[in-house]
């Protein structure tokens, strides 16, 4: 044997290692980006689910406004006559703000609805609002 062919042994076997320690680090990093999808896509349809929840208990009060004739609504949704929103806590406040225009007094309302799901804080924590200003 040639002094050269004895300087070639091994050469595959590394090659083969090296090979081996990148697909596992590309499959690990593949598992990790997978992981964070679905987490990420998770929390997203929490947010939604938030926020239309907010959304339902803004309509509650704008709803309760009108037929109360010019009675501030506010509270918990979730406890308001029996009604569940999906696991959400939804609440409702309202404030009254009156002002003097040239024909009289204008009173507006504002109303503010808060949907949140989870301990504040935590991982899995979804908070949404929505707010709406009506003149009557």
């Amino acid at each position: 044997m040639t002094p050269l062919r004895l300087r070639q042994h091994g050469f595959a076997a590394i090659a083969a290692i090296f090979l081996l320690v990148v697909l596992a680090a590309l499959g690990g990093f593949m598992v990790s980006f997978s992981n964070t999808q679905q987490l990420t896509s998770a929390r997203d349809l929490q947010g939604s689910r938030a926020y239309w929840a907010a959304r339902g208990g803004l309509a509650w009060g704008v709803a309760s406004l009108v037929a109360s004739n010019a009675a501030c609504p506010s509270g918990d949704l979730t406890s308001a006559a029996g009604r569940n929103v999906d696991g959400y806590t939804v609440r409702v406040t309202c404030s009254r703000s009156v002002y003097a225009d040239s024909g009289g007094n204008v009173v507006i309302y504002r109303l503010d609805a808060r949907a949140s799901l989870g301990v504040a804080g935590g991982s899995n924590y979804v908070e949404r609002s929505v707010s709406a200003s009506m003149e009557m």
